[in-house]
């Protein structure tokens, strides 16, 4: 009987000696921590495209440039979100083992107390002198040894009892406090991917309305694109108009033995030498203009910028063909030098010469206009000359003004 207890002592102590699970699970916190790794540089990511978002609006904005950032933004977002989402089902998942972990330690615990429980109850009530009692009742030295080696087992299954006991209460503790740490952390990831997701909300706005924006300014290029195109269509059949009737009136002339009209008051002859209509910013220059967003306008003068009711010059001495509002340019002025040679004064403001009227150089011939275009205030100045005896032709007016900027 005696062997049976300690075989069954000797096999509940050796059971009982594994250790508690650690609770964590290294590959599960590998890939959370590449999560870290990949979300702090999507958000660096981020952070650069907003960066480079706050210096597109601060300039002159490109619609396309803008949109194009607002993707990648969304893009961003989108990953990060991905991230989140990853790293709270990692979590989520380390709190389910977690939780695992804390029952069945919570179980072991309270098995191996309530066990501790009743060797303490035995102890007492056998008193402090039962050890001393069952050597003293060996009625031969074998059996005093066999006892001493079975109180040695059962003084040394109580100490591993106690131990495990103190063990599991500190795995518990520690489980515990993983616990907690892993809710705190799928909250605030939680708590992150709100965030997230407001951001990604508010990106997905931006995007939409630099959609319309970009549109609409789409729109209006084309409209302003198709407008140039008919304006110009119309001012060249006006000159050529011009053109022909002077053309008719120096061949009456001729037959009527009045003589030919007096000689051109420009010519070739004076490419780089006239003086400047105003003075101001050159904002745009004759011919092709590629705009950021693809639209290509072709302009037939140059733009000069300078404030609303500045006065505008006449280049050289001419005849007035032209005082008053034209289509697509506003009020206009138009000047005949002679020869087929003509200066456009174009969106002024007021007008200050009279049609047939002769005016000279450096004479005002109106003031700054063009507040409504999307240029803002400027004049538009161009100089038809004819080419090769034909019909005039739209020339570069830097090679006739004088030079001021690199290439006129």
């Amino acid at each position: 009987m005696g062997r049976r207890v300690l075989f069954v002592l000797l096999g509940v102590a050796l059971l009982s000696h594994a250790a508690p699970a650690a609770g964590q699970d290294p590959e599960l916190q590998r890939q959370i921590q590449e999560s870290q790794r990949r979300l702090e540089a999507i958000r660096e990511e981020r952070a650069r495209l907003q960066a480079e978002m706050d210096q597109i609006m601060g300039r002159v904005r490109d619609a396309s440039s803008e949109l194009r950032n607002i993707e990648q933004r969304l893009s961003a977002s989108r990953s990060v979100l991905t991230e989140l989402d990853f790293q709270a089902e990692a979590v989520a998942q380390q709190v389910q083992v977690t939780t695992a972990e804390l029952l069945r330690t919570r179980e072991e615990l309270r098995e191996d107390k309530a066990v501790l429980h009743r060797r303490v109850r035995d102890i007492y009530k056998r008193g402090p002198l039962h050890s001393l009692k069952v050597l003293l009742g060996a009625d031969s030295f074998s059996n005093l040894l066999t006892r001493y080696r079975y109180l040695r087992l059962i003084a040394t299954y109580d100490r591993g009892l106690v131990d495990r006991v103190g063990q599991q209460e500190r795995a518990l503790e520690e489980l515990g406090g993983q616990q907690r740490e892993s809710l705190a952390e799928l909250g605030r990831l939680r708590q992150t991917k709100l965030g997230e997701v407001a951001e990604l909300r508010s990106v997905e706005r931006a995007r939409q309305s630099a959609l319309e924006q970009f549109q609409d300014r789409e729109r209006q290029a084309l409209t302003r694109l198709e407008q140039l195109d008919a304006d110009e269509a119309q001012l060249t059949t006006l000159i050529d108009d011009l053109e022909r009737r002077r053309l008719e009136e120096e061949r009456r002339r001729a037959l009527s033995g009045l003589g030919r009209e007096g000689p051109s008051t420009l010519s070739g002859t004076d490419a780089g030498s006239l003086d400047w209509p105003v003075d101001g910013e050159l904002i745009y220059r004759f011919g092709r203009e590629q705009r950021p967003n693809g639209t290509v306008l072709r302009w037939n003068g140059i733009g000069i910028r300078a404030a609303t009711g500045t006065p505008v010059q006449a280049v050289k001495a001419g005849s007035v063909v032209l005082a008053g509002p034209f289509e697509g340019y506003g009020p206009t002025v138009v000047l005949s030098h002679g020869g087929g040679f003509y200066t456009l004064y174009l969106y002024l403001e007021e007008i200050g010469v009279v049609l047939g009227g002769e005016v000279d150089a450096g004479q005002i011939v109106g003031t700054v206009g063009g507040s409504q275009t999307p240029e803002g205030p400027h004049i538009e100045f161009q100089i038809r000359a004819p080419v090769s005896g034909g019909a005039p032709q739209a020339m570069d007016p830097l090679q006739w003004l004088k030079g001021r900027f690199p290439g006129s």
